[in-house]
């Protein structure tokens, strides 16, 4: 990886530690945006994006794993006004704050570097929804940060998080929501299901790669 210089999909789906993600984010910041996204036709931020508004939110929304800003850019033309973003790479977090809305005004209220698999720097409640595209997709995160993200979350809010299929009962996901249910953590969740990169689109060896959307709410 550190010798690398066209880097792509199959270099994010093989990180396995936060060190591997710092290392290969600080390289891939600047072209994220056009190498990843546009060149691969991911749509997952839309769509997670899309089913995270169906529903109102009052208050901050917390975009967790938030990269170069692509899922708030795409919360903001629907409306959310009031986004913190976290990510582990600093590199991806700068060209985030470049990012700008519609009206002329930054993406994001603030932006935070973290290690997800560490205690999140934000009191209990904080916030009103809760978002995640792309974090628990390459398979390098286990379901123990939805700790974390409840923790951070207030009472009612909106939980949307993407997690790739083929992760989701491997690593245990299904077995955690199921345990936090009935610890009365969150309510049972709902789940969508959708692609990570536009079906119409045949420039990837992942195009058939899916993602379930699982939406609660903190109790």
């Amino acid at each position: 990886m550190d010798k690398k210089e066209n880097l792509d999909v199959d270099d994010a789906y093989s990180l396995q530690t936060p060190a591997d993600s710092v290392r290969l984010y600080e390289k891939w910041a600047d072209t994220y945006d056009a190498d990843f996204i546009a060149k691969e036709a991911y749509v997952a931020h839309l769509r997670v994006a899309e089913v995270f508004v169906q529903q109102p939110v009052d208050g901050s929304v917390l975009d967790v794993g938030c990269g170069t800003g692509a899922v708030g850019v795409s919360l903001r033309e629907h409306g959310v006004g009031d986004i913190v973003g976290v990510d582990i790479s600093p590199q991806m977090l700068a060209v985030a704050a470049n990012k700008k809305a519609g009206d002329g005004n930054a993406v994001y209220r603030g932006l935070i570097a973290a290690d997800l698999t560490q205690k999140l720097d934000f009191p209990d409640d904080q916030f009103a929804g809760i978002i995640s595209a792309g974090t628990f997709t390459h398979g390098h995160l286990g379901p123990e940060p939805l700790d974390e993200l409840w923790r951070v979350a207030a009472p009612g809010a909106r939980c949307v998080i993407g997690v790739r299929t083929t992760h989701f009962e491997a690593l245990g996901f299904g077995d955690k929501l199921d345990a936090d249910v009935v610890a009365r953590k969150i309510t049972a969740p709902e789940f969508v299901e959708i692609n990570i990169y536009d079906a119409r689109e045949q420039n990837s060896t992942h195009a058939g790669d899916r993602v379930f959307v699982v939406v609660c709410q903190v109790v």
